[in-house]
């Protein structure tokens, strides 16, 4: 099959990207667009809502009556653009021809035309191929249905899919694989770190600057806290077995904000401060997060000393388990085939797939495009990424097997 982007797939990235689903927004008028087009199509979506009713997920079955079935998954939010040097319009979906780039040693690659516009490449061209492709999967005399899996809030903790998985479930749907289409420039990703992240809340006991024996400083304690982060990431760096392929093949930990005081004479009552451990698919970051646990049960029995009412908490911000497959699996088999990537990769950024792993459902990562330009300003994705990834979608409705 040639590398040609169907018009279709194409006016459809186009128009998802238009769409503003930045996470802190509705994603409805994406999710609506999605069930309409399926609907005329004669597919039912299920779709599972978030507690206001101001997001949903969107599970469909395309081939429903077959014995078994492949899941293509996808969010639908994005990040946002504030205070970023962007030079396109992030919702103009536009493309744009790229003139070839010359490196030091005289060669010459020819990149050819983008689309630009905030999520394309993370990840709503992946969700337009696959709607531009349902008739081609409802039309399939392959023994496999489609399963579209689009969630809502992934970008901001994965919290949708942990509701559309359990709705499928309750569902009796019994998936034989998943594939996520996260920018992995269509090489199969089998394994990705997990991101765990925490705000940390520290009350202490305020007083007048001049007077500190009688107060607890809370900057100081968190201070105490934000060292001990750091000393943990010190030690994985030294210390931690090395995972070859991941561009950091080690356990890291980072703190990412830090909020506290009122003056500069005021003895702090509060302060709070962010951090995150991103850990290898073998580590365990909820292990790190007890070390810190301990940490703070030591300080808040010297700050009880001085004030009763001391302490410091912790809240939850995300849990993304780590993902690890292998390139023997099944799914991967299948991904290398489709994709005509005899390779696979590890990813250094976080996805819903080791949810559905830990769900008992066989994943890989596979999706168009580069995860260097998620994010950043002029967020891209060539057009032969979209027309390779369709190329894979079209050998998905031809599958006879997995693996």
């Amino acid at each position: 099959m040639s590398h040609v982007l169907s018009n279709r797939a194409l006016e459809m990235a186009q128009t998802l990207v238009r769409m503003n689903t930045v996470s802190a927004n509705s994603n409805l008028e994406l999710i609506e667009y999605v069930r309409d087009h399926l609907n005329a199509l004669g597919v039912r979506s299920r779709l599972t809502w978030n507690a206001d009713k101001t997001k949903a997920n969107l599970f469909a079955t395309l081939g429903a009556g077959k014995p078994s079935g492949i899941i293509l998954s996808g969010h639908t939010d994005t990040v946002p653009w504030d205070g970023q040097d962007w030079t396109v319009d992030p919702l103009s979906g536009s493309v744009q021809d790229w003139p070839g780039e010359e490196f030091a040693d005289g060669h010459v690659e020819q990149i050819g035309p983008r689309l630009y516009g905030r999520g394309s490449a993370d990840m709503k061209a992946f969700i337009a191929i696959a709607l531009a492709n349902a008739e081609r999967f409802l039309e399939s005399e392959s023994p496999f249905a489609v399963h579209f899996a689009f969630s809502y809030d992934e970008e901001v903790g994965c919290f949708g899919v942990r509701e559309l998985i359990a709705d499928m479930k309750e569902a009796g749907v019994k998936p034989v694989a998943c594939i996520v289409g996260e920018p992995t420039n269509m090489v199969p990703a089998i394994a990705h770190k997990g991101v765990y992240r925490w705000r940390c809340c520290v009350r202490g006991k305020e007083a007048h600057s001049s007077l500190t024996p009688q107060s607890v400083n809370a900057i100081e304690m968190a201070a105490r806290l934000v060292g001990k982060v750091r000393d943990m990431a010190e030690g994985f760096e030294r210390s931690e077995a090395r995972y070859e392929g991941f561009d950091v093949p080690f356990s890291t930990a980072s703190v990412g904000q830090f909020h506290g005081g009122i003056a500069d004479n005021v003895v702090p009552r509060d302060a709070e401060f962010r951090y995150e451990f991103r850990n290898l698919p073998t580590a365990d970051a909820l292990a790190m997060q007890k070390d810190v646990l301990a940490y703070a049960r030591q300080l808040e029995t010297g700050m009880k000393k001085v004030g009763p009412d001391t302490g410091i908490s912790f809240e939850t911000i995300c849990e993304i388990p780590s993902f690890l497959t292998s390139a023997r699996d099944p799914v991967t088999r299948l991904a290398q085939r489709l994709s005509g990537n005899a390779s696979t990769t590890l990813v250094a950024f976080g996805t819903e797939a080791g949810l559905f792993k830990n769900a008992g459902i066989p994943t890989v990562v596979c999706g168009p495009g580069s995860i260097t330009q998620a994010h950043q300003p002029d967020e891209y994705v060539t057009l032969d990424q979209l027309a390779r990834c369709e190329v894979f979608m079209r050998g998905l409705a031809l599958a006879r097997e997995v693996g």
